[in-house]
Parts: structure tokens; sequence; C-alpha cells
């Protein structure tokens, strides 16, 4: 395996799909029940709608952004300030410091991250790649965890809560391969199906097959479907009864290391970490 360092991706299609999923009422793509609340909804929506890239924003970009009207944005974005969540600078609103609160809550439940992190720390080190955990939301992914590539001459911040499409990443894959058929179908019907690369399946039942041959053989390879000289390997974290919380991988450029490679070195310790995260559950 070549120890060349060069500028790593670090997380596959971070740079053209970190704004995925911004302002979205309905993760899924589904009709909302009769107890939908769309007050809630709208509220979300625009607290989503804040990004690095847009850090504030004026009442009408919040509104569009977050597909709501003028007047249904400004009463969601001045009762969010008058509960501290956002600021006001004039015209522009920006996120408070309490948003915080609702990402450390989640945080905090999820105890494999605090477990996994140290392995995750030690995997990065000895094979010089990024290491990362996700979960499943919908039809996309979302970073709990990030361990940098080490090696790497430049490697991005890739914040905790960067959304990725499921279906194009390692780690989206082996935890789709855990839902009902019906479940997956419905996902890829809500999902953003498009040719990131030339190598990027888009064939709905081949994506489907894909998923369910990951699930079969206990982990997922994806070789530059999302972004070019990016290939990722992904083990699922299982609880003790075998339901699926998360996911970790490692990342390379695809000139340090080949499929067969990741299978022979990567996949055997990938797996030792994944199973002492599982055991270490409750």
């Amino acid at each position: 395996m070549s120890t060349a360092k060069r500028h790593s991706p670090g997380v596959p299609g971070a740079s053209r799909e970190r704004e995925t999923g911004r302002g979205r009422l309905r993760p899924t793509g589904e009709r909302p029940g009769k107890e939908f609340m769309a007050s809630l909804a709208k509220g979300l929506a625009v607290l989503g709608a804040f990004s690095e890239r847009q850090p504030s924003m004026s009442l009408s970009e919040a509104a569009a952004v977050a597909g709501l009207s003028r007047a249904a944005a400004r009463r969601v974005l001045l009762t969010l300030a008058e509960l501290g969540y956002v600021e006001q600078n004039g015209r522009d609103f920006s996120l408070a410091p309490r948003t915080l609160e609702l990402g450390f809550a989640y945080l905090s439940i999820q105890s494999w991250i605090e477990r996994a992190e140290p392995l995750m720390r030690r995997l990065s080190a000895d094979f010089q790649e990024a290491c990362n955990a996700a979960t499943l939301h919908g039809p996309e992914i979302v970073f709990v965890a990030r361990i940098p590539a080490p090696s790497w001459i430049v490697s991005p911040a890739i914040p905790v809560g960067t959304r990725l499409p499921a279906f194009h990443t390692s780690l989206g894959r082996i935890l789709l391969g855990y839902l009902a058929e019906d479940d997956i179908w419905s996902r890829l019907r809500a999902a953003r199906v498009v040719p990131y690369t030339a190598s990027t399946i888009v064939d709905p039942s081949a994506l489907v097959e894909r998923v369910k041959a990951d699930k079969a053989q206990g982990f997922s390879i994806v070789d530059e479907e999302l972004e070019r000289d990016l290939r990722a390997l992904a083990v699922p974290i299982v609880t003790r009864n075998g339901t699926p919380i998360g996911a970790i991988n490692l990342a390379a450029h695809a000139s340090r290391t080949t499929r067969n490679e990741m299978r022979d070195n990567y996949l055997p310790r990938l797996r030792d970490a994944a199973s002492r995260i599982s055991k270490s559950l409750a």
C-alpha cells in the first residue's frame, strides 16, 4: 500500500453533499399523519436551513431555503428568537449557542459513540486513514463522530451532523440492509439518485440488490461512487439482540489501497472494533 501523502476528501462527497436535507419538513418523503404538527415542522425546517455556507439569513432567505411563506418564516424566527435558539442582528438572523443543547442531548444518550471514539482514533492512527461513524436518518446518513486522516497534508473540517446520501455511502448501505425491503424502496424513492461519478450506481433495482448483498456479507465497500478517488469500507454497530444503532468506516484515497487490501487488512480490524463497541453496550 502506497504511503505517499495526498489531499484526502476525508468523507466521501462531503464537498458536494453537505447541504442535503436542509430545510426539508419530511426526511423520508412520506405524507404526514393526523398527529403531524405543521407548526413544529416549520420551526425545525428553519433551524435546519442554517449552515456553514449560510450562517446568517434574512427573513426572505430563510423562507426560501425552508420552503415557507414569508409570513410563516417571520413567525417562526421571532418565536425561535424569543426562546433563545436564534439571534437577530438588524435584518439578519443566526443560530444562537442554545441550539447546541439539542445536538448534545442526542449525543449524550448515544453511549456507543463515546465508546467508539477511542477505537476509531486507534484505527485512524494505525491505517493513517479517516475513520467515521454515522447513523441512518431517512434516505441519508448523519455523521456522529469523525477522526480525520492524520497522514494527509490537507484534511477538511467535516463537522459532526454532516449529511450524505445513504445509498451511495458505505455507512448508509450497511445500515439500509437491516431494513425491510419495502422500507428500503420507500427511502430510495425519497432519495436524490444522480450520477455523482462515472462509477455511481443509479439503477434503483441494482441499488437495492447492492444493499441486500452488503447486508449478507456483513460489510460494505463503496468505490468512487460518491466522489472520485475515494474508497470506503463500513461495518455495522449492533446491540446484543442484533439491532443496528450505527456504523463505522475507514475512508481512503483510492491510490493508497485496493478493494482487496481493504477486505484483507482493514476489515478484520474494523470488525473487531465494531464487536468491542457492541459488547460494551448494556
